[in-house]
């Protein structure tokens, strides 16, 4: 079954779910028409659980990505723990992406992986209201929004790169959050008093 699937996958990405036909995955995979049906009714069918497999494979991306309990890393390690188990599982799951944003799957099968999506924003701004306790929402929320934006940006980048040079862009994309994240920190950071300490002269 994980060979159609994967089969699956890559004729959805090239030809878009609506030109795509079962005979054209079954070729792909290797197999008959006959041995794709044993398993899958129709296309829709093969879609929804394509659907399903992505989503189970992001949320545990997410688990590993969003953890509170690593808001007060070093900034260039948290962000790598951030961006790495998303960029792996776009890695392991290159069709995903095409498919998802073809805009021709049905609305049934779409919306639950748009709603974990959007959920990334969500999850980056629990990791920086763990780390910057002091910052009002509004400026939470936008952050969250941007740095999220900012990681979409380069992520098909970096899946299409060769595995040769990803790391290279890798290593840009933390930079970019890194350097979009540390004013965060000098903005909350206590301010010095710039009056002079009265001496003992004075207070006399």
């Amino acid at each position: 079954m994980v060979q159609l699937l994967d089969a699956a996958a890559v004729v959805f990405a090239e030809a878009g779910y609506a030109k795509a036909t079962t005979n054209a995955i079954a070729r792909q995979a290797g197999v008959s028409p006959g041995t794709l049906y044993q398993f899958f009714a129709n296309k829709e069918a093969l879609a929804e659980a394509l659907a399903e497999r992505y989503r189970s494979e992001l949320a545990a991306a997410h688990q590993k990505a969003f953890d509170p309990g690593t808001a007060q890393l070093p900034l260039p390690e948290l962000v790598d723990r951030m961006i790495r188990p998303m960029v792996e599982v776009n890695l392991e799951n290159p069709g995903f992406k095409a498919l998802f944003g073809s805009g021709d799957l049905p609305d049934k099968l779409t919306a639950p992986t748009r709603a974990l999506q959007k959920a990334v924003t969500g999850r980056v701004a629990e990791v920086l209201a763990a780390r910057y306790p002091g910052l009002p929402t509004d400026r939470l929320e936008t952050t969250a929004a941007v740095a999220t934006q900012i990681f979409a940006a380069l992520l098909g980048t970096i899946v299409t790169t060769p595995a040769a040079h990803r790391e290279r862009w890798i290593t840009e994309l933390n930079q970019a959050l890194v350097g979009y994240l540390t004013p965060l920190g000098a903005d909350l950071a206590p301010t010095l008093s710039t009056h002079q300490p009265l001496s003992v002269a004075d207070s006399g």
